[in-house]
């Protein structure tokens, strides 16, 4: 394998005009130091710019109350600085134990909500900057962490989160773990700066022992994820990973993985270079193989990536843009060996794991569907009192899941009954058959607190929602399961260009609309119509609805029907009924 640091340090010593501002940043920030300490050490609300960009990688989004804008311009004040904290929960397995802690931290700095990402993580909003150190020192004395929960390295790694006694089941949950460990930063910054609080001597001292031998001093071009299937329930998501593995079963054990490349939603508007794309199969590599694989590719990105153009940055332009046979060339050059070729892979179901299920060895879990992930107490559902008793006295095992939901692990038989009277009391069902449309829909936060967010998502999906599920309920076909994702820009947080409608925002109160997925999200839906004003969403999507039902072959779902009869068509079928 060719010097670790070659690149980078080649693209460092390349003068002016060479990489983003950013990557001068990362090289000039003694491995991710920066001024990080003593900026959080001064009386202020918010870091510098060289900062802001230094701390994502420490779990940390620099924000602002975004409602609170106009008001506060007006009156000369400054913005109203916040941040969000991301925890690194490698497969979205946390203890009871780490869940409380995530609450009381939710109340004592946050602003009294956890959120659960599509990554399967926790978000907590709100934070202040005097409440950054208690807040990420109290998750790793859970023996939890922020370190590259964001930032340019690789994040939180995903796998399916249902628990089974089938060995296989647990070893992908493992192999995830492992992964995630492996490919953390090796920068001594994180625990000097959040944990224990020892600085090192002097920059020089640093410099000459510490390096980073897998990531170099600039990190990665972009941020980079990686998730862990199991056989047959695409749950995570898989081809929309940087690297997705899908795991291959010999019995009830665990052989190993195909290995796909190159996926990710991210895009911008107007500017065509930028998409979705999907992985595509690389290889196959035995579960003993899986690691030194995985670490390969993330070092061919961290060689071959766009460092000046951070819109183009993610691995699935060099995936597209090489191709697979010079990407598995270069795999096997730098392994030192062949590779095996990808085996085939078949889907049957995208699994929520909502409800009550076996989980083996005469215990249960139960899945809980939280809407687009946030959980709050509200007028009809006290959905974090609720959950926060159910776990003080049950004591889960807790599994976050991609779809934005929490699983209860680990019950017994003769817990269920109790523990769904308990929820019942707060208002939360157990029953996923009463969620109607909202179970297969997704939202990212958007406004008021994403700085990237045009518009909003996670605030009015609901309603759009509900306008969608009483035209379904109408035309009888209120059973149908139907997945509908929006985000409030076009970076693709909650996968909006997979399922069978996607709205992603432009502007203020306006998104383009996406359909032609499927349920078992293999394939990117296409754009139907642009610049559709909030107000006009569910009306836009009735019309097609309607053909649906009408002109469907049997069992066809909504996104396998637009993408069979092909947006021509829907066109000038909506067009003439109008």
């Amino acid at each position: 394998m060719p010097d670790q640091q070659e690149t980078t340090d080649t693209l460092i010593s390349l003068g002016p005009g060479v990489g983003s501002k950013v990557e001068r940043i990362k090289s000039e920030s003694n491995y991710l130091r920066g001024q990080v300490a003593e900026e959080l050490a001064q009386d202020s609300t918010h870091f510098s710019e060289a900062q802001v960009q230094l701390i994502k990688f420490h779990g940390i989004y620099q924000q602002e109350d975004r409602d609170a804008r106009q008001t506060r311009k007006a009156t000369g004040s400054e913005k109203a600085y916040q941040f969000m904290i991301r925890s690194r929960i490698p497969g979205g397995t946390l203890t009871a134990e780490q869940y409380c802690v995530h609450d009381d931290l939710a109340d004592r700095y946050a602003n009294g909500t956890l959120r659960v990402t599509t990554r399967q993580s926790f978000q907590l909003h709100g934070v202040l900057k005097g409440n950054l150190h208690p807040t990420i020192h109290a998750i790793n004395e859970s023996l939890l962490s922020t370190l590259s929960a964001c930032g340019d390295v690789n994040r939180n790694v995903m796998a399916c989160p249902a628990p089974a006694a089938n060995r296989a089941q647990s070893q992908v949950q493992e192999i995830a773990h492992r992964i995630a460990m492996h490919l953390a930063p090796r920068s001594r910054a994180y625990h000097e700066i959040w944990v224990d609080g020892t600085q090192v001597e002097t920059a020089k001292q640093t410099e000459e022992d510490e390096t980073e031998p897998m990531y170099g001093p600039t990190y990665l071009p972009r941020k980079f994820k990686i998730g862990v299937a199991f056989p047959g329930d695409n749950c995570i998501d898989v081809y929309t990973q940087d690297i997705g593995l899908v795991a291959c079963l010999e019995g009830e054990s665990l052989h190993g993985f195909t290995v796909l490349i190159g996926g990710g939603m991210g895009m911008t508007h107007g500017k065509s270079e930028t998409h979705p794309h999907l992985a595509l199969p690389l290889c196959y590599a035995t579960s003993d193989e899986i690691l030194s694989v995985v670490e390969t590719i993330v070092t061919i990105q961290r060689d071959y990536g766009d460092r000046q153009n951070r819109k183009h940055a993610r691995m699935k332009y060099v995936v597209e843009e090489r191709g697979i046979p010079w990407f598995r060339a270069e795999l096997e050059r730098r392994l030192g060996r062949s590779v095996q070729d990808p085996r085939a892979i078949t889907w049957h179901e995208v699994e929520d794991h909502l409800g009550w299920h076996a989980q083996g060895d005469r215990l249960w879990f139960l899945g809980l569907y939280i809407e687009n992930g946030r959980v709050k107490d509200d007028a009809t559902v006290r959905l974090r009192t609720g959950l926060r008793h159910a776990v003080e006295e049950f004591r889960p095992g807790i599994r976050l899941t991609a779809q934005q939901n929490i699983l209860f692990t680990d019950l017994t038989e003769q817990q269920r009954e109790p523990l769904t009277e308990l929820l019942a009391t707060y208002g939360i069902a157990t029953d996923p058959a009463q969620l109607g449309t909202r179970r297969f829909a997704m939202a990212c936060p958007a406004l008021p607190t994403c700085g990237l967010a045009l518009t909003d998502a996670e605030r009015v999906l609901p309603t759009v929602v509900q306008q969608i599920e009483a035209d379904l309920a109408a035309l009888g076909l209120a059973d149908e399961p139907l997945s509908i994702r929006m985000t409030g820009c076009p970076n693709g947080c909650a996968r909006p260009y997979m399922g069978d409608i996607g709205f992603v925002g432009r502007t203020k109160d306006v998104y383009n609309m996406y359909i032609g997925g499927d349920l078992l999200n293999t394939r990117l839906n296409t754009l139907y119509a642009a610049s559709v004003r909030l107000k006009d969403l569910a009306a836009t999507v009735r019309p097609l609805l309607v053909l649906w039902r009408g002109e469907r072959r049997a069992e066809e779902g909504f996104g396998d029907f637009c993408y069979r009869v092909g947006l021509e068509y829907l066109h000038t079928q909506t067009e003439a009924a109008v």
